[in-house]
């Protein structure tokens, strides 16, 4: 399994904007969203690194889902990773009870206007729409024996519901390459 930093796209960053559909068939436009903290997740059913967390994504929900919107965003090639489908993630959603909206980028263009790279790659804006946050749920990772606490976003949500900024000194999130389309290079790169 590949490892693969966020790329920690700068502070202050307006919330790219974004029309897709979710698994429900809905559609999500970013320019009607409600003016409250954002977190959008970049995540597919496949990757060890993203069942690490889905338990702590399931705890966030029910902890701050109230207060924040969240999104999850898939990015995931389907032509080379199936399983990262509408059927993979609908199995995902269900299995671990999420209510939070899972949309299909399925021409990987917000994943670019992202720059995300990883999977999970997590982004928490402000209600003003600008990046407070990007980078590691927590410090825990898949075989290690540190079960996920969320941490480091807990303390991110918690500051930006407080009107405070999170800290600035954040670490990259760290999982699998988001799957880019065959022929297709990752944002930031030549080829």
């Amino acid at each position: 399994m590949a490892l693969t930093p966020s790329t920690m796209l700068p502070l202050g960053t307006a919330l790219p904007p974004f029309r897709l559909t979710d698994l429900d068939g809905c559609l999500h436009d970013s320019s009607a969203l409600p003016p409250q903290p954002l977190l959008v997740l970049f995540l597919c059913a496949h990757c060890p690194f993203v069942k690490h967390i889905e338990p702590e994504l399931t705890r966030l929900e029910h902890d701050y889902g109230g207060r924040v919107g969240i999104l999850a965003i898939a990015s995931n090639s389907v032509r080379s990773h199936p399983e990262d489908g509408p059927e993979g993630l609908n199995e995902q959603r269900r299995r671990h009870g999420w209510r939070f909206p899972y949309l299909l980028d399925s021409d990987q263009s917000v994943a670019r206007a992202f720059h995300a790279a990883c999977t999970p790659d997590l982004f928490l804006f402000g209600a003003d729409q600008r990046l407070a946050y990007r980078g590691q749920l927590d410090g825990s990772r898949p075989g290690a024996g540190q079960p996920a606490d969320g941490r480091a976003l807990r303390t991110a949500l918690d500051a930006v519901l407080s009107g405070q900024a999170p800290d600035p000194d954040q670490r990259p999130a760290i999982g699998c390459n988001i799957k880019w389309h065959p022929g297709q290079a990752p944002p930031g790169t030549d080829g």
